[in-house]
């Protein structure tokens, strides 16, 4: 398959980290294999990069995926194998799994990934149904989508503790939805195995949690290659009382604003480092790219104007951000066909199984490119070019080896996360309002 160039500026001191990841592959992969055993990893996760030539990082971390139709067709056994290993852990008895997406029926986009993780799945030997929480869906729903393909959205039932749509009663619910407005009451108590977890969706997780525990994850890293773990690791910081609509909380975001930013610039001034500094305000919770902002100077957030405000105080399901997190932002110095790229990495258990970049052609190197009209090219990761190094250092493979190395230390974070918010789940479910569900 042609993968597409990458354009990477500042490439020696890149070179230097690809080589020292490379030359230790041995052990990084020893060691992950030791957090396998360890940690109970997400069924599926995927992990937004930025790669600025002198760091790579991830941004952002997703145990929802929703992308798996941008994945390259070539990996599509990767993927399967991989669904077969993440099933057999929870039910091994397995046939048959309950897919439960998000309430979309216009967004043909979401739906064909719906579709292509439907034919993961299937092709991994499981029946695969699929069980909608939309309010008013009482009979099934055929939906055709733009590649010729059909989705068939079904009624969710509940019957005692399980779930299941008409004639079918699954081992395993598997949950598209991120659960950004609560866990609703037919999902509640059920017997059945939920993958991802209940308490992996947004009601209940916290993007300031996820990046705690890869903090810890990236030092210990770190130490294993003898590197500074800064190069995988972005600083960040929580403000946890913010209304941007009442103008309150203004106080906390620019403190921590102006010291993520010192804190950058004694970096680049480290690594002699010429770009300019910035930092990503974004909600604490959800996801699509919704409630996020670039800012170089901290007075940019006090001096929001209304439309601003507006955009920052909501997100998804409507949603009211309270909670925001503070990050170094991370610059992209790679571009396909021209536009500024980044890479998303997608996993399924524990394996590396494709990804994308995602291309947007109105944003910059320091802005967020999950904004309405970015764009796709699939990923591939081959294997790494000439293991004792007589291959060039910057050779595609090569790079997607680093890729899935940094991608596989957020799968690790994510599972530590998963662990320590598990305790608070009952009184999440408690005291979260409680979205709409099918009886």
């Amino acid at each position: 398959m042609k993968v597409p160039h990458l354009v990477t500026a500042l490439k020696g001191p890149l070179l230097d980290l690809e080589r020292r990841v490379l030359a230790a592959q041995p052990a990084i992969e020893h060691w992950l294999r030791s957090k396998w055993q360890e940690h109970s990893v997400p069924f599926y996760c995927s992990v937004d990069l930025r790669n600025a030539g002198f760091k790579l990082a991830p941004v952002d971390t997703n145990l929802f995926p929703g992308g798996f139709n941008n994945l390259s067709a070539d990996f599509t056994p990767l993927a399967v194998q991989a669904a077969m290993s993440a099933v057999d852990k929870v039910c091994p008895d397995a046939r048959g799994i309950l897919l439960i997406p998000e309430n979309h029926t216009r967004n043909t986009f979401y739906l064909q990934n719906v579709a292509a993780l439907s034919s993961i799945l299937r092709q991994a030997g499981m029946n695969v149904r699929i069980g909608s929480l939309l309010p008013d869906l009482t009979a099934p729903m055929n939906i055709e989508l733009p590649n010729g393909s059909s989705l068939m959205l079904e009624p969710l039932r509940r019957s005692g503790n399980r779930v299941s749509v008409e004639g079918f009663d699954p081992c395993v619910v598997l949950l598209n939805n991120d659960l950004s407005a609560g866990v609703p009451a037919v999902l509640q108590n059920v017997e059945q195995t939920i993958l991802p977890p209940l308490h992996a969706g947004w009601y209940a997780r916290r993007k300031s949690n996820h990046f705690a525990a890869y903090d810890r994850v990236a030092r210990e890293f770190a130490d294993l290659l003898g590197i500074d773990p800064w190069l995988f690791n972005p600083y960040f910081e929580t403000c946890g009382k913010i209304d941007f609509r009442g103008r309150q909380g203004e106080e906390c975001l620019e403190g921590y604003v102006d010291e993520i930013l010192r804190d950058v610039r004694e970096k680049y001034k480290e690594y002699g480092i010429e770009e300019q500094p910035f930092v990503i305000v974004k909600a604490d919770a959800g996801t699509y790219g919704m409630g996020i902002m670039s800012v170089k100077d901290a007075s940019e957030v006090r001096d929001l104007n209304r439309k601003q405000r507006n955009k920052m105080a909501v997100v998804k399901e409507g949603l009211e951000v309270h909670e925001v997190l503070v990050q170094e932002g991370v610059h992209t110095f790679e571009t396909v066909n021209d536009a500024v790229a980044e890479p998303v990495v997608y996993m399924i258990d524990r394996f590396v199984v494709g990804g994308f970049y995602r291309v947007h052609t109105e944003r910059g190197k320091d802005e967020n490119l999950n904004a309405p009209g970015m764009q796709f090219v699939p990923l591939a990761f081959e294997s790494p070019c000439l293991p004792d190094l007589k291959g060039a250092p910057d050779c595609p493979p090569n790079r997607f080896y680093a890729y899935g190395v940094v991608a596989r230390l957020a799968l690790v974070a994510a599972a530590l996360e998963l662990e320590e918010t598990r305790a608070g789940v009952d009184d999440a479910l408690t005291d979260t309002p409680q979205a709409t569900g099918t009886a």
